[in-house]
């Protein structure tokens, strides 16, 4: 099934075109950083990184003998305190027993607390996950945080959400490829399973972090495999209580990131999970993450793997992705100054051959020390860790 560019509708969103160059990583162009904890065997991915008022910097990342079919994986956590070039011990942060539990973010809402959101995976499918939130007032001392309040979120979509999804993909009109007599096309499995109750309540997921809008109106921006699509969980008083927007639709659209242009417009760019080309979809939100536009091709590489945008406090955009069409071998950071229509300033954090390393899922933040941290899933050949890099814009301005 043939994905449609559907760039009239592109340009009309304000999204600009960029060309994709690949390039050569230059010897001086790692970026200064260092390894949370020492290569291992063990699967660790889906790292979150947040800043504490204090200034340590706290990580989280899931970790055990797999993923979704694995019940030994936990949340695990670390803290660079400031002022320090070591990370601190590995601690625990979340763990259902005999569960998997994948996929942290973590956040300060409105209040100051620090926000812990994961999921727990049931029957070993992404698609029965449950999201679960946690609290704490009590975060910046040594080790990990303590909790106070825990609870479930159920986003629970309406009945809207099975009219979205049927709107965008006759809107997106996609060619339906091959079919057989005893197999309906995606489109129509898809428009069959958003009517299901049970369906559309469970299986979402996090991955990136959450948004603060000026309003004080917190996105956790979610996604589910089951449905290839986006959705923003939506709370307006400071997480105590959640809703679910609609959905955002489109051939693959999954693990949004969401970046708030000036005039309020909200861009999600989204990882492309359907078919060629590979590129990130986006789409857009002009009611503050309520509804959103269906979402279409960019031109910025996607390999299925997750990305991260940021705006900065001087309203320039920087992104981290995997720039390639195959393989996350290749990691680099992107940097905007006319928010997201083109990318002037790239600059490879991580680059080898293919199938020499993993460098992938990273977690970005803008530091009060002015400098951009983030983590990501460090894999070679050696094992895998959490790797925290730290630059400043300068650096990505320089180039390869």
């Amino acid at each position: 099934m043939k994905k449609q560019p559907c760039l009239k509708l592109l340009v009309a969103l304000g999204i600009g075109i960029l060309a994709f160059v690949p390039v050569a990583l230059a010897e001086d162009a790692a970026a200064p950083g260092e390894l949370i904890f020492p290569p291992q065997s063990k699967h660790c991915h889906g790292s979150s990184l947040v800043e504490c008022p204090n200034g340590d910097l706290l990580a989280c990342w899931f970790f055990g003998s797999g993923e979704r079919t694995a019940d030994d994986v936990v949340i695990q956590g670390a803290r660079l305190a400031k002022g320090s070039s070591d990370w601190g011990p590995v601690f625990l942060m979340a763990d259902t027993p005999n569960y998997p539990d994948c996929n942290p973010v973590m956040f300060l809402d409105p209040k100051g607390r620090l926000r812990l959101v994961w999921i727990t995976v049931l029957a070993k499918g992404w698609q029965h996950s449950i999201l679960k939130i946690r609290t704490s007032e009590d975060f910046q001392g040594e080790g990990a945080p303590k909790w106070s309040w825990q609870d479930t979120i159920l986003p629970k979509p309406g009945d809207e959400f099975a009219a979205e999804v049927e709107r965008a993909f006759k809107e997106l009109d996609p060619d339906r490829g091959i079919w057989g007599e005893y197999a309906r096309p995606y489109t129509e499995q898809i428009i069959t399973a958003a009517k299901d109750l049970i369906k559309r309540e469970t299986g979402w997921m996090t991955r990136i972090h959450p948004l603060v809008l000026p309003s004080g109106r917190i996105l956790i921006p979610l996604y589910s495999d089951g449905y290839n699509v986006g959705l923003m969980a939506i709370s307006d008083d400071s997480g105590e209580t959640w809703s679910a927007g609609k959905p955002l639709v489109g051939m693959g659209p999954i693990q949004p990131t969401v970046a708030r242009k000036k005039d309020g417009t909200l861009v999600a760019y989204c990882r492309d999970s359907g078919s060629e080309p590979q590129r990130a979809l986006v789409s857009t939100s002009k009611d503050d993450g309520q509804t959103w536009s269906s979402a279409v091709d960019s031109d910025v590489p996607n390999p299925g793997s997750s990305l991260e945008v940021i705006v900065l406090k001087d309203g320039r955009w920087v992104m981290i992705l995997n720039d390639t069409e195959q393989g996350r071998h290749s990691l680099a950071l992107w940097l905007s100054d006319d928010e997201g229509a083109t990318w002037k300033w790239k600059r490879h954090l991580e680059l080898t051959e293919p199938g020499q390393g993993s460098f992938a899922y990273p977690s970005l933040i803008e530091g009060s020390d002015g400098q951009l941290h983030m983590t990501y899933t460090h894999a070679v050949k050696e094992g895998k860790t959490i790797k925290h890099a730290a630059v400043g814009v300068e650096w990505i301005q320089k180039g390869d």
